[in-house]
């Protein structure tokens, strides 16, 4: 075997594993971390029946999100996602928790959610029909010229006819 010969070998074999090096770390699955809940020894300081809404945020910060139609609650939310090669990110855990206060602003109660407790909730859509029943702007734009006729074309209205 001549000196190229084996250094050709040598270098196709470099590439191989190279290339199977970069696809392997390609593929390697990779958790992202979103949001903050406080953990249970961090929520030891909020006392049902005496702590306040303000002394909440203050402890643990501004709320994720409060709730959505009165100002009766607070939702701290995490979320952990698998991302693996190419395919979509999987949401792997989820923990929510809600702190409910009086409409004094003292706390009422302090629930845990996770990502087992969830449950598909329908929200009611307020839309507006548009009217077009599975009609193409195609259908729409022939389906629109036996409507015009020259008077409207020339600016005229029906009125001076």
């Amino acid at each position: 075997m001549s000196g190229k010969t084996g250094n050709m070998i040598t270098w196709r074999r470099a590439t191989a594993l190279t290339l199977v090096l970069a696809m392997s770390a390609g593929c390697t699955p990779m958790n992202r971390f979103h949001g903050f809940t406080p953990t249970d020894a961090e929520l030891a300081s909020v006392q049902v029946g005496q702590s306040t809404r303000e002394s909440v945020i203050e402890s643990f910060g501004p709320p994720t999100t409060n709730a959505v139609f009165e100002n009766d609650a607070l939702f701290y939310v995490s979320s952990q996602f698998r991302h693996f090669g190419a395919l979509a990110p999987e949401e792997v855990s989820r923990e929510i928790l809600a702190i409910s206060f009086t409409p004094e602003g003292v706390v009422r109660n302090i629930e845990r959610f996770t990502l087992e407790d969830g449950r598909v909730v329908s929200l009611d859509r307020r839309v507006t029909d548009d009217g077009i029943n599975d009609v193409t702007v195609l259908s729409q734009l022939l389906g629109s010229l036996g409507r015009i006729d020259a008077g409207t074309l020339l600016g005229e209205s029906p009125d001076d006819i």
